[in-house]
């Protein structure tokens, strides 16, 4: 494999609005372009906007929602590819030839659609389905997964798509700066969001700290560094519908180490190269060869009765 440039964004979406949501990632698109990257990624929902979906009806979703390939936006997302000569990845609201309702991250290039995957743990509307399957790729000879926002929470759902193959997973979110019986979490004032010119300082201390930024360094560095991946962190920054979102999207090497951070409150993107030799170098290339799976299959596998329960969806 050779080295890839890859890019990690963050912007404030409009909810519903997806001629301005595509608009800012065209915009993002092109400047990442130009300055060499070859895959630039955006956060869950981007095309649609996110936390207003907990309020709509079944009818409501499925006027949003599009088939894939064949919806408006991956047209959209594949002519900005082309354009710009560079693949894209972005989040939607995905209806089937039945209405089944899902929310889904795609992967399109210059040729078309590359991959599509549908977030296996839901929450944010009863009407959304869960996916069922892992999804691995490749982009310039490299292997790629998908896992969005709650997916990444189940530490099994990173091993697994590790263990398909995937040496970079592609982890869009919407998160953070919500309540939690974490110590610490909670919403952060929307009146910071927009006196944030006046004063930069008391925004980023709420969002650097247990609500937002502090919380990511708890687990995400480790998903990396435990499955020898790059992990490609893409969030929104700013108001996502009645929320406020802190963005440090990042990029993280196969040592948990972060190699590129958004932190600017505009909308943004950082870009950076990855070496495959460092997938070999990192503790977690060793760890996956030294599992015992006699030891624990019947452990990890053994059936239990899922629930989800997230405290912020009622306010």
């Amino acid at each position: 494999m050779e080295p890839i440039k890859v890019t990690t964004a963050q912007f404030e979406n409009k909810s519903g609005d997806k001629n301005y949501n595509l608009s800012v990632i065209e915009k993002l698109a092109g400047k990442a372009a130009a300055e060499g990257s070859q895959v630039i990624a955006f956060h869950e929902c981007s095309i649609t906007g996110y936390s207003f979906a907990r309020k709509l009806s079944r009818e409501e979703l499925l006027e949003i929602s599009e088939s894939i390939p064949d919806g408006e936006s991956i047209h959209r997302l594949i002519e900005i590819s082309k354009k710009y000569d560079i693949v894209i990845l972005a989040g939607l609201f995905e209806k089937d030839g039945t209405d089944n309702i899902f929310k889904a991250y795609v992967c399109v290039g210059k040729e078309g659609l590359i991959a599509k995957y549908r977030k296996l743990h839901p929450f944010i509307n009863p009407h959304i389905l869960p996916g069922n399957q892992y999804c691995v790729f490749e982009l310039f000879g490299w292997k790629c997964g998908i896992l969005i926002c709650y997916d990444n929470n189940i530490i099994e759902n990173v091993r697994a798509t590790k263990l398909l193959g995937a040496d970079i997973i592609f982890m869009p979110h919407v998160t953070m700066c919500t309540p939690s019986s974490r110590p610490g979490a909670g919403f952060v004032d929307a009146k910071l969001w927009e006196n944030r010119i006046q004063d930069p300082t008391s925004l980023r201390l709420e969002f650097d700290g247990m609500k937002g930024r502090d919380w990511l360094m708890k687990w995400l560095p480790s998903r990396a560094y435990d499955n020898a991946v790059y992990a490609i962190f893409s969030n929104p920054i700013g108001m996502d519908d009645d929320q406020l979102k802190n963005g440090c999207s990042m990029i993280i090497d196969p040592f948990g180490d972060i190699l590129a951070e958004c932190r600017s409150f505009e909308d943004s993107f950082v870009t950076t190269k990855l070496f495959p030799s460092k997938l070999d170098d990192a503790g977690g290339s060793r760890y996956i060869k030294a599992r015992r799976p006699e030891l624990y299959r019947d452990i990890i596998g053994k059936p239990h009765q899922s629930e989800q329960k997230v405290a912020w969806l009622k306010k």
